[in-house]
């Protein structure tokens, strides 16, 4: 009388924001007995696969009835969303400016000079079914238990518009979202993002890359740096090692089942002395960087990534550059150069204050007295940008944008490099832009957006 699993998601690479679907039975059981519930015990680990058959503490327990086809039918969707979030700050194996961070010098993740392996972003799932059963003599049982597969669980989400896959033949019924494009294994195989393969990106810029790594496909990231004529000025391999944030071997853990690597400008001046040889020649200003994954045979595993560095902007408009969360728990980055507008809002609370001194020996009018006084100002901070002239291929980012539960302002490259000023660099924002209309060359001609945002933070005032 064992529990069945009839269907259940097609790949083990879920992402949380789709149904997680399962679907059991026991035929036996249910056409026999009575008060027959379906129980589900969830083991998220953070670590490596959970075992269940040893020390792993069930996170949650679900029970349904049998429907009319005698199963029972569980979406864990809103319970394993819980358990991954984006990562912010970085790995302690990774480094800023070649400091190894720590628990007590931690660095955003936005800085990192090479790899870093994620720390909230991923976890494994599993799942215990089982059969409850009230036999005839009133006893309650307990049917064998059967365990699910373990699932690698990822902070991104399914639009509408994602192709689910189908299985065939005896997984007819599962389905899934096939994520084998973003493991770097083949020339054609993307990094987790859906920007365009070419971004634009100013010398103080930071930004990072991300990947998932279930095998230990990808040995290094190369980095090929051009000029402005396209010329070929310099390269660099940067191993997927531990000593450069990375981890060597293929390891069931799920903290390097997903890496981001920091491949901008301001990431390569922390510690590439390459680089920072070309920025001070001024030879990679207009030029690029080239970026693609090989794997330890020298076979290319990704598609070719392009960033082109900005030349400095001679009408004097301030870059604002954003970062927010992707469709796939990753960053993505824009850096805005044209014209913006920085703006402040007030909001109060006033009083009315006696005119006079009444506490004195004598009445007397001051005239800095009396009428309404403000008593506490809150005040926000908002910023009008506006981007460039782009290509239809950035709409699906500035949608994700839109979309995206955290969006920050990431400040450029500083000199300093004590964790001091680490707290400079990414500012949270509120995007108060409510509406995204697509633009297209045969609409539009020229297609350029407008983005408000709104700082998290409110400005620091007297109070009286």
């Amino acid at each position: 009388m064992a529990t069945l699993i009839e269907q259940h998601p097609l790949y083990t690479q879920l992402p949380v924001g789709q149904e997680v679907i399962f679907v059991v039975s026991n035929n036996t059981i249910v056409a026999g007995f009575t008060n027959v519930r379906f129980i589900a015990d969830v083991y998220i680990s953070d670590n490596t696969p959970s075992s269940i058959t040893t020390t792993s503490i069930s996170t949650a327990t679900f029970k349904t009835t049998p429907n009319n086809a005698g199963v029972g039918i569980f979406d864990f969707r809103q319970v394993v969303e819980n358990y991954v979030s984006a990562d912010n700050m970085a790995a302690n194996i990774s480094s800023y400016k070649g400091a190894a961070t720590t628990d007590n010098t931690p660095h955003p993740l936005h800085l990192i000079d090479k790899y870093s392996r994620n720390k909230k972003a991923a976890r494994w799932l599993t799942i215990q079914f089982k059969t409850q059963y009230t036999d005839a003599n009133g006893d309650v049982q307990i049917a064998q238990e059967v365990n699910s597969i373990d699932y690698e669980l990822f902070n991104g989400y399914l639009k509408y518009s994602d192709i689910l896959t189908m299985g065939t033949g005896a997984t007819a019924n599962n389905f899934g979202y096939d994520l084998s494009r973003f493991n770097l294994s083949a020339q054609t195989d993307s990094f987790l993002s859906n920007a365009p393969a070419a971004q634009y990106a100013n010398l103080e810029d930071y930004g990072t890359l991300a990947f998932l790594s279930p095998t230990n496909n990808l040995d290094y990231i190369r980095l090929q740096y051009k000029d402005s004529s396209g010329s070929q000025i310099g390269t660099e391999d940067i191993e997927k090692k531990f000593s450069n944030g990375g981890f060597g071997a293929a390891s069931s853990s799920i903290f390097y089942r997903l890496f981001f690597f920091g491949c901008f400008p301001a990431n390569l001046q922390n510690w590439s002395s390459t680089f920072q040889a070309l920025v001070s020649a001024g030879t990679i200003q207009g030029g690029s960087i080239a970026i693609q994954a090989f794997d330890d045979s020298g076979n290319r595993i990704s598609k070719q990534y392009t960033i082109n560095i900005n030349c400095p902007n001679l009408k004097g408009y301030e870059s604002i550059r954003l970062c927010w969360l992707n469709q796939w728990g990753a960053w993505d980055y824009y850096t805005f150069t044209q014209k913006s507008v920085r703006s402040i809002s007030t909001k109060g609370s006033t009083y009315e204050q006696l005119a006079g001194t009444w506490n004195e020996a004598a009445y007397r009018v001051d005239s800095y007295k009396g009428g309404k006084k403000a008593f506490r100002v809150n005040a926000t901070e908002k910023i009008t940008m506006n981007s460039d002239f782009v290509s239809e291929s950035e709409n699906d980012m500035f949608e994700e944008l839109i979309n995206s539960p955290e969006v920050y302002i990431l400040e450029g490259y500083q000199t300093d490099g004590t964790f001091s000023a680490l707290n400079q660099y990414v500012k949270p924002v509120r995007l108060t832009t409510s509406s995204f209309t697509r633009k297209t060359v045969a609409n539009d001609k020229l297609i350029q957006y407008t983005f408000e945002v709104e700082k998290s933070k409110t400005l620091r005032t007297q109070s009286i």
